[in-house]
């Protein structure tokens, strides 16, 4: 078995579990300075999850000796939104639908959304009113979702976006639930989550699915968006494309992964600028000095380099994924112990990323610590805020620029303060780590 791994004591039936779902974020840090590298939790009578904190193990498990895993319950429980898209499926089928989905996320296709997803944000800010107290999480949903549609259907779904964005919130909230509890309560049974859950669900397949529809009668109309290249792909082996439902899996992924990562990003980007004025002032520097008042550009995106610097130590901070977890499938090793199939590997970026180890002033906001060689001298899984290996996030350039662009944007115009002085945000870990009770800002123009 190798070394012996310890963990917190947990009650005799729940294990660690309610302790884990009452507060995850302080529950496993807390574990990690306890127990050390590798700690063990019982979550339920039989479920053996070990979180692991050593860079070298986490690649092991990343890249190295990834076929002795499969995706962790979250992501299995995942399907039932977002289908068997890229997120969710394995082996051979998640390498095929990447290759045939890589092209659109190559670096000169994306550089090519830069000016929709500035002429978004103008549009965004176009409601704000000087002074007044908005819900700033909400906006920046609004905002990305919009950016992601235009982008992947070549036009806006302004009348729906409302409810569709209503409906993926419902969406993750059951899967974050059903994940972390230890009784599996089928979908067929009529219980009130489960019926909110699939109404989300045929809200969505209808939104997707007439999309594609439309685009497969009128094939013509708009080629270089996601859906038109989704449409387009064909297999290089067997010349085959997707299925209508292959596309909606892997649109709905795009869609859900797309949109409220980047919408979590910018509403931590906001929330600390306001607590930290000596950084937005330096932000507003470099803003004028770079772009002299004028909207930016992709091409501004290299000398926004401060800009940059912020969104990196963001998501050092609040990564929008918060874990990584595995199921081993065939008995493996791993560092110096020995993992047996059914037990889960759990790889947490907001631990990995908050190590005194690897991060001097580990719990502040210092986007300064990535203008040096941080990330050379410091192992590659200390920072992986878009996963590693062959799973690393397929649209991590376009959420970088994405999000520098909305800041560069919106802080020319707007500084945004929090609407009561003092007032603490807390992270809520669902599937994605966004502001707990959303995030109400005071909005003051910048003359």
């Amino acid at each position: 078995m190798g070394v012996t791994i310890t963990g917190p004591r947990g009650l005799p039936i729940s294990g660690n579990l309610l302790a884990f779902r009452k507060n995850p974020l302080q529950f496993i840090r807390e574990a990690v300075a306890e127990h050390g590298e590798v700690v063990h939790f019982r979550f339920g009578p039989k479920r053996h999850v070990y979180l692991l904190t050593n860079p070298d193990q986490i690649k092991e498990v990343l890249v190295t000796k990834q076929d002795h895993f499969k995706k962790g319950k979250g992501l299995q429980i995942a399907k039932a939104v977002v289908g068997d898209g890229i997120l969710t499926s394995e082996g051979k089928k998640h390498l095929r639908q990447r290759r045939l989905m890589q092209p659109a996320f190559h670096r000169e296709r994306i550089a090519g959304y830069g000016q929709v997803m500035v002429r978004h944000a103008v549009e965004l800010m176009d409601d704000w009113k000087m002074g007044e107290v908005r819900d700033i999480h909400n906006d920046m949903m609004k905002v990305t979702l919009a950016i992601i549609t235009e982008t992947m259907f070549g036009k806006s779904i302004k009348e729906g976006a409302d409810k569709i964005g209503h409906a993926i919130d419902v969406g993750l909230k059951y899967v974050a639930n059903k994940a972390a509890s230890f009784i599996d309560i089928p979908l067929s049974v009529p219980t009130r989550s489960n019926r909110q859950f699939l109404e989300s669900n045929e809200t969505l397949d209808e939104a997707i699915y007439s999309l594609i529809e439309s685009r497969r009668k009128n094939p013509e109309a708009q080629q270089d968006d996601l859906l038109g290249m989704l449409l387009a792909a064909r297999d290089e082996d067997d010349g085959q494309g997707m299925t209508d439902e292959q596309v909606r899996d892997e649109v709905m992924t795009i869609f859900v992964a797309g949109h409220e990562t980047t919408a979590n990003t910018m509403s931590w980007v906001f929330y600390l600028l306001a607590t930290h004025p000596h950084v937005e002032q330096k932000l507003h520097e470099e803003l004028a000095t770079v772009l002299e008042g004028r909207l930016p550009t992709v091409e501004d995106l290299p000398k926004l380099t401060y800009t940059s610097l912020i969104v990196s130590e963001t998501l050092r901070l609040y990564p929008a994924a918060w874990t990584i977890n595995r199921e081993v499938v065939e008995e493996v090793k791993i560092g110096e112990h020995t993992y047996q199939p059914g037990e889960t590997l759990m790889m947490s970026q907001f631990v990995m990323h908050r190590l005194e180890r690897y991060y001097d002033k580990p719990d502040e906001f210092i986007p300064e610590r990535f203008a040096s060689d941080l990330l050379k001298r410091n192992p590659a899984y200390a920072y992986f805020p878009f996963g590693g290996g062959p799973r690393v996030c397929i649209g991590n350039n376009f959420a970088l620029m994405e999000a520098a662009l909305l800041l560069a944007t919106i802080a020319q115009r707007y500084r945004l303060r929090l609407a009561e002085p003092g007032q603490v945000v807390e992270p809520e870990p669902l599937v994605t780590l966004r502001p707990k009770n959303g995030l109400p800002m005071r909005l003051e123009k910048r003359d």
